[in-house]
């Protein structure tokens, strides 16, 4: 394909930005369309005020691509630093380290509670439960039914705000697969080895991993940089409300923030964008009503993040806790000095942002930020982890469309949007987190990124991109940067 060809991209994520680099190195013409004002990035952007710094969720640059690992260190040299991994649970007023420690959790749930525990495991696995297609089902047969409910069921409850049973079991084989009871308990009490294979590393129990001096937000800015240098264009503050298709070539169009109309042309479109507002989008040739219908039934879960800002004690140095209390709403507390001292500029304070998850529209969603930062005041005193003269200060930070939801009904309506795609749609890409309604993590956004790319430059569709997040072994196996394109994803004609 001629590097002419003009690829017009939505949204500047992991995913957008990765597309619009690599096009732009190959000499291609690059349009991106942001619809945030400021920041690129998406939810892998950092956000700042008064010098403190804010990563969306909190993001471990850690990947068995070599492709995306070198990306990295390509895009910021010089500015990566290596961190430990360090993540607790907090259960019955106790803390647990993650991955599991087999004597500090027997001792935090006592003797009578561990030998049920265990015994439920062992249950499960004489009786697993036939095909699991929820997410309390799936995760009882790795963990056994107690231990579900300790360690999983609130939690997860909180963040997709729904029933575990209601959650299909895609996510937990998305995000957990390979960890189980007895695997955690091994890597818990099994001697360390530094000639240990690393090519059978679970995900979920990595040790360390890279992270930018000052959040992830640096990377995505500076591949923002590099795709202007090389002659891209990146249009922040526009919001694309319709894509029209002519033949072979797109019109894209949107909206500015003070009402001003832009549309652009071109031979080809990346979309990371919602599918829900992408396929509401599209109106020629018009979207078939079985299709819309689909698009409309995607669910998206918030969140937003109270940072609190508070006098250094040093009372917890994890990256983040994992809050399995039912009696606050907090979900999850990061430590953005545990990600980088940089993070935070005055060494005789610490930054802790409370998460909380939500559906846009609901009574948290809409809260006043001072409403939020009292709550978080009041659920972080409550947990013990500050003490309320010592909190200096809170910023609430929104994030849309975080979390594309895995209910009972997802994969068949992505079904019918992919059918829809493959025979109206020439040259439309789908990619990232939103663009595939796919829980992805950021390599796995920029991997599918990294297959559009090549797919483009070819002419064809020698790889198909929808396998990325279903390859158990890229997702949660292997060493940092040891496995490339060719080893992950055989090429296969879709």
């Amino acid at each position: 394909m001629s590097s002419q060809t003009h690829t017009i991209i939505i949204g500047a994520g992991p995913a957008g930005l990765t597309s619009g680099y690599l096009l732009a190195k190959k000499g291609y013409k690059v349009t991106i369309l942001e619809a945030d004002e400021k920041y690129v990035g998406g939810i892998s952007r950092t956000e700042s005020l008064k010098g403190f710094y804010f990563d969306i969720g909190g993001h471990r640059f850690f990947s068995k691509s070599k492709e995306v690992e070198d990306l990295w260190t390509e895009l910021l040299p010089n500015d990566m630093l290596d961190r430990p991994r360090s993540s607790r649970i907090y259960y019955n007023n106790k803390f647990y380290a993650y991955p599991l420690k087999a004597f500090e959790s027997l001792f935090n749930l006592g003797i009578m509670e561990s030998i049920l525990c265990v015994l439920s495991y062992l249950k499960t696995n004489l009786f697993p439960i036939p095909n699991p297609k929820n997410f309390e089902d799936w995760v009882t047969n790795q963990f056994g039914k107690r231990l579900f409910s300790i360690f999983f069921k609130t939690y997860t409850e909180k963040v997709w705000g729904m029933d575990t049973k209601d959650i299909s079991a895609d996510w937990a084989a998305q995000r957990i697969k390979g960890l189980s009871l007895s695997s955690a308990i091994w890597n818990a009490i099994k001697p360390k080895s530094k000639n240990k294979d690393k090519t059978k590393i679970i995900k979920t129990l990595i040790d360390s991993f890279r992270y930018p001096r000052r959040g992830p937000g640096m990377m995505w800015e500076e591949a923002a940089t590099r795709i202007q240098s090389l002659g891209g264009e990146i249009k922040m503050g526009v919001f694309v409300n319709k894509l029209e298709l002519d033949g072979k070539n797109w019109k894209v169009s949107g909206t500015m923030k003070n009402g001003e109309a832009i549309s652009f042309e071109g031979d080809q479109v990346i979309s990371s964008a919602p599918m829900r507002e992408l396929f509401k989008a599209i109106s020629k040739p018009a979207v078939s009503e079985k299709a819309l219908h689909s698009a409309n039934s995607l669910r998206y879960r918030d969140f937003l993040t109270v940072a609190l800002v508070v006098k250094e004690k040093h009372l917890f140095d994890d990256n983040w806790i994992y809050i399995h209390d039912p009696s606050v709403k907090v979900g999850r507390i990061q430590n953005f000095k545990s990600w980088s001292p940089e993070m935070v500029p005055d060494p005789n304070y610490n930054c802790y942002g409370l998460e909380y998850f939500c559906f846009e529209g609901d009574g948290l969603w809409v809260s006043s930020d001072e409403n939020l930062v009292e709550l978080a005041k009041q659920e972080i005193v409550k947990l013990g982890l500050a003490e309320l003269n010592d909190i200096k200060e809170g910023f609430v930070v929104r994030q849309k469309k975080a979390y594309p939801v895995y209910d009972d009904a997802y994969q068949s309506h992505i079904d019918v949007l992919k059918s829809e795609i493959k025979e109206k749609y020439k040259n439309l890409h789908l990619v990232g987190r939103n663009g595939m309604h796919k829980y992805n993590n950021q390599d796995h956004a920029m991997m599918t990124a990294m297959l559009t790319v090549e797919n483009i430059i070819s002419d064809s569709e020698t790889y198909d991109v929808w396998n990325v997040n279903q390859d158990a072994e890229y997702h949660e196996g292997g060493e940092p940067g040891k496995i490339n394109i060719e080893e992950r994803l055989v090429p296969q004609k879709v």
